[in-house]
C-alpha cells in the first residue's frame, strides 16, 4: 500500500468537474479521482478550516463512530474497475477491525476530519498514477502529465490520454492546498 495525501481539490473549467489530487508520501506520482461537487466543498470546507453552520454528513459519521467508542485507522482506495475506484474505510471498535465498503470521495471528506491515512494499492497506482512533470521546451505556465506504470515502464498512452486531458484543462490555482503540519 501507497501513503497518499490530498493535494488538491481541482476543477474542470470547461465542464466544471471536480477531481482530488491524491500524491504519493514518498514519491512523485498523483492519484486523480473524479468526484462530485457536494463531496470536494465537503473535503476543500475541512481542508481550509472552514466550519459548516450545521454538520456536514461526514461530520455526524465522525461523531457517530467517536461517540461509539470507535476509530478510523485508515482509509484503503482498493481497485479501479471500469473507470470506477473502490474504497474501504477501517474503523476499529473494541479490539475488532471493521471494514466498510464505501466510495472514495466519501472515505476521504471522513478521512480528512479524522486526520487518518489514505492509503493506495500499488496496482491502483501503477494504473492510474500520473507524474506531474514540466518538460523543457514547454512554455511557462504549461503543466505536461507522463505517466509510468509498474518498474517505470511506460503505460499505454492513449488509455491514460483521457486524464491528461482533463488535468491540462484543470483551473491549477482553484482549490489548491499545501500540506500543513
Amino acid at each position: 500500500m501507497i501513503e497518499t495525501i490530498v493535494e488538491s481539490i481541482r476543477v474542470n473549467l470547461v465542464t466544471q468537474n471536480r477531481v482530488v489530487i491524491l500524491k504519493e508520501v514518498e514519491g512523485d506520482r498523483h492519484l486523480p479521482i473524479w468526484i462530485g461537487d457536494f463531496e470536494a466543498q465537503a473535503i476543500a470546507m475541512e481542508l481550509q478550516g472552514l466550519v459548516s453552520p450545521r454538520p456536514l454528513p461526514y461530520d455526524l459519521i465522525k461523531a457517530v463512530i467517536g461517540d461509539l467508542g470507535a476509530t478510523v485507522d485508515r482509509i484503503l482506495v482498493t481497485d479501479l474497475a471500469q473507470d470506477v475506484f473502490y474504497a474501504r474505510i477501517i474503523i476499529s471498535m473494541d479490539g475488532k477491525t471493521v471494514e466498510i465498503d464505501s466510495r472514495p470521495s466519501d472515505a476521504i471528506a471522513l478521512a480528512v476530519r479524522t486526520h487518518t491515512p489514505i492509503l493506495v494499492e500499488e496496482s491502483v497506482m501503477d494504473r492510474a498514477g500520473v507524474s506531474l512533470e514540466t518538460e523543457e521546451g514547454e512554455q511557462d505556465g504549461e503543466q505536461a502529465v507522463s505517466a509510468a506504470g509498474a518498474e517505470g515502464q511506460p503505460v499505454d498512452d492513449e488509455r491514460l490520454s483521457v486524464f491528461r486531458d482533463f488535468i491540462n484543462t484543470l483551473d491549477l490555482d482553484d482549490f489548491d492546498r499545501k500540506r500543513g503540519s
